[in-house]
């Protein structure tokens, strides 16, 4: 997964590198701007079993920031904002491993460095008791809850 460009950021931003769960590692470029979760839409999102993006909805592009052509393909994890503990990514990989369905708040990482939260539930995709894939709805969460993680989240690193 490429680096993010700084062309493609909005605002002043600050630079992190992230480590993926691969050993693979990524420089971000991440913003304070919020983009609110739109009332009424749905974020739908498919990935074969080891998280690559294979189908996605437009209120998926359109929050993400990206084209669906850069979507698809990549992993999942394009959207990994380092504010979210590692711990979360855990348990939401061993839960949908074992089979269940995965459920929590996740602040996501926009092409453009801002940021948007949501409620996200993923499904594991089985066919003839074979995983074949996951399936990601994601929902407005409320606000209430969004401040709990903003208090949470970093007592997990």
């Amino acid at each position: 997964m490429k680096d993010m460009n700084p062309a493609d950021i909005v605002g002043e931003y600050r630079e992190q590198t992230l480590t993926y769960h691969d050993g693979t590692s990524r420089k971000v470029l991440v913003t304070d701007i919020e983009t609110p979760y739109p009332e009424g839409r749905l974020i739908v999102s498919c990935t074969d079993p080891d998280g690559i993006i294979t189908q996605c909805n437009q209120s998926f592009v359109e929050m993400s920031g990206y084209t669906r052509e850069e979507l698809i393909g990549m992993p999942h994890c394009i959207l990994r904002h380092p504010d979210m503990p590692p711990a979360a990514y855990k348990d939401l990989w061993s839960t949908v491993q074992r089979g269940e369905k995965w459920q929590g708040f996740v602040k996501n990482l926009r092409k453009d460095g801002g940021y948007y939260w949501v409620k996200a539930t993923v499904v594991p995709n089985v066919r003839q008791g074979k995983l074949v894939g996951f399936t990601s709805v994601r929902r407005k969460p409320s606000r209430r809850k969004v401040e709990e993680c903003i208090a949470l989240y970093p007592t997990l690193f």
